[in-house]
């Protein structure tokens, strides 16, 4: 199972606990597709779009849930990124924890986060 991860607030992300799905940030609506990270990708993504911004979420999904709707796509520095072509259902939804800032700032990701 591999996974990908997607940052959001988290009043957004209750808004799309209540309606059992994810349709997207205001981000995603406008470039119409929900924007994902890999493990590898997630801190620099925390850093450049959310970098002090506390009341976040770090959402994991399992890759092997989404189907066609999931492209690998060039971005960032040529580096393919995740990107859902359609809404994110809570079923492929393996994780949501909050994003907590650490005394400098930063976000804290979790410990097992490959």
């Amino acid at each position: 199972m591999s996974l990908v991860y997607k940052i959001c607030p988290s009043a957004l992300w209750r808004e799309a606990e209540a309606m059992g799905r994810f349709d997207g940030a205001p981000v995603d609506i406008a470039d119409g597709y929900i924007h994902f990270s890999t493990a590898a990708q997630v801190r620099e993504t925390a850093a450049r779009h959310f970098a002090g911004q506390d009341g976040l979420v770090l959402v994991g999904v399992e890759t092997d849930r989404l189907g066609e709707a999931l492209r690998w796509e060039p971005s960032r520095g040529g580096d393919l990124f995740p990107h859902l072509y359609g809404p994110l259902g809570l079923d492929a939804v393996r994780f949501a924890v909050p994003l907590l800032l650490d005394a400098g700032g930063r976000h804290r990701f979790p410990d097992n986060l490959p």
